[in-house]
């Protein structure tokens, strides 16, 4: 299955490439789909530029997300905004916070992931409080739940602080 997805990304690929003429010595002229004047534009001329994306503004850079608790009581309960390279925003531990999730962001693994189907968790109660992620992680959207109903969902919180407040703010 996987053989025949990458054979027909391959023959997708260059059939849309041998669909591009070959450069030629006129220019091109007139304007890519964001608006920029292809003369703007690195490699203007080439056809390839037409299908480059525009260039990241400074505000769409970074890692950044939207923490939202309630129920925690120990007054830790709000909404934080947290960036991340460069860091900034109304979450009381900026630095902290990053830390602990460039240390948590490994190839393969979210640090935001669910507990996995058929985990044996115990029956142990942490209180009240729900906690809800969202943004952009690692190039990744984030949108992630967090309570503390069992071991694991407390574990999973607790892998997470100072991003999530720890129980002793």
């Amino acid at each position: 299955m996987l053989r025949r997805l990458v054979l027909t990304a391959a023959a997708s690929a260059t059939a849309a490439l041998s669909a591009v003429p070959a450069a030629s010595a006129a220019p091109m002229s007139g304007t890519l789909m964001s608006g920029i004047p292809m003369s703007d534009t690195p490699m203007s001329g080439s056809p390839i530029s037409a299908l480059m994306p525009p260039p990241a503004r400074d505000d769409d850079s970074g890692d950044r997300l939207t923490v939202t608790v309630h129920g925690m009581g120990n007054g830790a309960d709000g909404r934080y905004e947290l960036r991340c390279h460069p860091g900034g925003g109304s979450h009381p531990d900026v630095d902290g916070a990053c830390q602990q999730l460039d240390g948590k962001t490994t190839w393969g693994k979210d640090p935001f992931g669910p507990v996995p189907p058929g985990t044996m968790c115990t029956m142990l109660y942490g209180g009240p409080a729900t906690a809800h992620v969202t943004g952009t992680w690692a190039g990744r959207p984030v949108d992630a739940r967090f309570d503390r109903t069992n071991g694991c969902e407390i574990a999973r919180w607790d892998a997470l602080v100072p991003l999530l407040p720890g129980t002793r703010a």
